[in-house]
């Protein structure tokens, strides 16, 4: 398949907000693509590199290369140069990187090398993997959708699924199963601003405690245990106090959905960014467990005996957990007969928000457990922290952004009147405040860069964020988790944005 192509069907899905197109130019891609381009095929659409990261940044990408006068790339080319690349290192790495890449550039089209360009630096995002890209499959091969959807979320992968469809037919799809020591996508929650609004959605429901830790699915077969991410990463070697609780269960064939999380001398969890750490520590294992001990709490159950439960509800699912698991490893959790019971649902956040917990999350009690996806039967609960900041500079966007200030540089007030940076957004944007956004900060600009512009610190917007991890990027020694812009507040003065210090009080468990 040529690069060109799907740079195409990349761009015109990105400028479809209908789900329906989405489906017909995903399917008339799929029926394009040999298997063989699968592999390469799907992760762009993604915007990924099947490579990762591969060590090319601005200074590799900025300079400008003749295009192409006609189309000649293919994605399995592409791919095998990107290769290449990733593999480069040592003395004169970096001339050799400017040559490849040269190379690649020279060797596309104008159109092709934007498309790179926004594979290189992160920005397609245009949403092509979401159940448009099912349907799309679906349609290409003759298959049930419904069959595709249950095949992806059990592979775990879109791309394995289409590499079997497009190459032997919708009957390939039999092979797919829950299976011991093959994780498979976990579902996920959509969001609500309430729990009043969680409950009044979804009626009769369960509301348990939304845990601040690092998802994790366990394996368990027999005695062999394997523990794997949301991204499917296998990490059991990294856990031994997991492996050796899912070991002390009375069962001997099932697979479990939850957190690990890490608890403090007081019982009370220990911030995001240190589980995280732990969870993410390769070397000295038994050091890491015994200064950053985590445990698993678990909050659903896919396999028991062998038996798949996924298309259990919800209280179904729950009574085999209940079998299995002690309540000590189970999320504390409230059943709730229906929207006459709010109050109660509101004090268990309450409690929950006290207990150090980062919220809550509402679950129907009819729903299967729709893995892979964001189901509208989970809601999660969890208060908004918003901050009034200065805009300090933004960087030049890429992708559907090129030619536009985006990803806004963010800062509070320092104790000297200065202003601190605490991290950058480039989320909550729409494309009239990107226009007029990329003019009124040309006005403001002091100095331009390559990356973009600092500017006047005059404006100043409403941030809401997830909540602070600590960071050495910065120099507050913290960071903005999940930041997204709200609003512009024409009516504050910068002197009136908040304070670094305030921030800090307010968020005392990351206190560098």
């Amino acid at each position: 398949m040529l690069l060109a192509r799907l740079a195409q069907v990349s761009r015109e899905v990105a400028a479809t907000s209908a789900r329906s197109r989405k489906t017909v130019l995903l399917a008339e891609l799929f029926r394009e693509a040999e298997p063989d381009d699968v592999p390469v095929v799907i992760p762009y659409l993604a915007g990924r590199l099947p490579q990762g990261r591969i060590g090319v940044g601005w200074k590799v990408l900025g300079r400008p290369v003749e295009p192409a006068a006609a189309p000649a790339l293919t994605v399995r080319a592409v791919d095998a140069a990107l290769t290449r690349l990733a593999a480069v290192s040592g003395p004169g790495a970096q001339a050799e990187r400017v040559r490849l890449v040269g190379e690649l550039m020279g060797a596309a089209t104008e159109d092709e090398q934007r498309f790179l360009l926004g594979l290189l630096t992160g920005e397609v995002r245009q949403g092509a993997l979401d159940a448009a890209a099912v349907e799309g499959l679906a349609q290409a091969t003759g298959a049930d959708p419904a069959d595709v959807r249950r095949a992806v979320m059990l592979a775990g992968s879109l791309r394995t699924v289409a590499e079997a469809l497009l190459a032997e037919g919708p009957g390939a799809l039999g092979r797919f199963r829950l299976t011991v020591g093959r994780p498979v996508l976990p579902m996920l929650a959509h969001s609500a601003s309430s729990v009043a609004e969680a409950v009044g959605r979804l009626g009769a429901c369960a509301v348990e405690e939304k845990l601040d830790g690092i998802r994790v699915q366990a394996h368990r077969d027999g005695e062999s245990v394997r523990l794997y991410t949301r991204t499917l990463d296998d990490i059991t070697d990294r856990l031994p106090e997991v492996t050796a609780a899912v070991l002390e269960l009375p069962g001997d064939r099932f697979v479990l959905d939850g957190e690990v999380i890490s608890f403090g001398p007081d019982g009370r969890p220990r911030s995001f960014q240190e589980t995280a750490g732990r969870v993410g520590s390769r070397t000295d294992v038994a050091a890491a467990a015994r200064e950053v001990p985590v445990s698993p709490v678990f909050f659903d159950a896919l396999m028991v005996d062998g038996r798949d439960l996924l298309g259990l509800p919800l209280t179904g699912r729950h009574a085999e957990l209940a079998r299995l698991v002690p309540e000590p490893m189970r999320v504390r959790r409230l059943t709730v007969p229906g929207t006459e019971n709010v109050a109660a649902a509101e004090k268990f956040l309450a409690v929950t928000l006290e207990r150090g917990h980062e919220g809550v999350v509402v679950k129907g009690t009819d729903a299967a457990y729709s893995a892979g996806r964001r189901g509208a039967s989970w809601l999660k609960v969890k208060p908004v922290h918003t901050l009034d900041l200065v805009v300090l500079g933004a960087e030049w966007g890429h992708g559907r952004r090129t030619g536009r200030l985006s990803n806004l540089h963010l800062g509070a007030r320092a104790a000297d009147g200065s202003f601190t940076m605490l991290g950058k957004t480039f989320k909550g944007m729409t494309d009239a405040l990107l226009a007029w956004q990329t003019e009124r900060l040309g006005e403001l600009a002091v100095e331009e860069h390559g990356w973009g512009v600092t500017v006047r610190p005059e404006l100043v917007v409403e941030i809401a964020y997830d909540g602070l991890q600590r960071s050495t990027r910065y120099p507050a020694g913290v960071t903005l988790r999940f930041a997204r812009l709200l609003r512009y507040r024409d009516d504050k003065r910068p002197e009136e944005a908040d304070t670094v210090e305030s921030l800090l009080a307010a968020h005392p468990e990351v206190r560098p």
